[in-house]
């Protein structure tokens, strides 16, 4: 019975071994930064694929332990917080001093302090809804603060959008500027990692429609991103996680502003003291 409990662990090692790839790969290479960011990109793909498995495997085979979602932690804590930071800083060309070396360090540190501090939450708060039907279903149906999985795919896809020839063709800009631009997206994120913003599981999506039509449109999206993969990687990610970052902050304004605007009705509701 102990052998079950081996394949999560080994689908979070795996996604574990992605992200020290990452690192050691990209302090190794002596290849441009383009192909370099575009390499990393593609196994930290693989790492969030398998950081989705692990745990649906576990719930699948009933293989959950503690010991896994430390270990699932620790993974996403090296894979998605401190390999992006590493990417990031690579993709840059600023010195090891001065002011604009400052800045990105700032932004590199206060992304991966972030980044642990939101798994950290996230452990102490799965932990403490066990048992409690109501807090486990809020929390599969929306996240608190931006997941790391998604903060290091947006923040990765800007740095290797920058360095691909097609923008450099297009657009000039200098090393100071780029420096500045990808650490305040740094910053940015370690911001929305730590937030209160909610952010929607793609777990909660459901769609229906016929199983021809579904089939149908499966492998068209499947086409179209493998499409997108091969050819226009850096858009693709960059549409698609910021454009799930807007999405969730977008939802999360409205909901602020329809809770306040139903409080405030309720303060005109009358007593049942006052009616009688």
């Amino acid at each position: 019975m102990r052998r079950i409990y081996i394949l999560p662990n080994a689908v979070t090692a795996f996604g574990l071994a992605c992200g020290l790839f990452v690192i050691f790969h990209s302090s190794m290479t002596g290849i441009d930064t383009y192909e370099m960011l575009r390499q990393s990109l593609l196994i930290l793909i693989l790492a969030a694929i398998a950081d989705v498995l692990d745990g649906a495997v576990a719930r699948a085979i009933h293989a959950e332990s503690e010991f896994g979602l430390m270990f699932d932690s620790i993974a996403d804590v090296v894979s998605f917080g401190v390999a992006p930071s590493v990417l990031f800083l690579r993709s840059l060309d600023v010195g090891f001093s001065g002011p604009y070396a400052l800045l990105a360090l700032g932004g590199a540190m206060l992304y991966t302090v972030c980044g642990a501090l939101r798994l950290v939450r996230f452990s102490v708060k799965s932990s403490s809804a066990k048992g409690d039907k109501e807090a486990e279903l809020n929390m599969k149906q929306s996240f608190e603060g931006l997941p790391i999985p998604a903060a290091a795919m947006a923040a990765v896809s800007p740095a290797l959008f920058l360095s691909t020839p097609l923008f450099e063709s297009l657009v000039s800009i200098s090393h100071t500027l780029r420096a500045v631009i990808l650490s305040c997206v740094m910053m940015a994120l370690a911001y929305l990692m730590i937030s209160k913003w909610r952010f929607a599981s793609i777990k909660t999506f459901r769609i229906k429609v016929a199983s021809f039509h579904l089939i149908f449109l499966t492998v068209m999206a499947a086409i179209i991103l493998i499409y997108g993969i091969l050819h226009y990687l850096s858009i693709l990610v960059l549409v698609s996680f910021w454009g799930y970052i807007i999405v969730g902050l977008i939802l999360s304004i409205i909901r602020k502003i329809s809770g306040r605007k139903s409080q405030k009705l309720l303060d005109f509701e009358p007593d049942d003291e006052e009616e009688k």
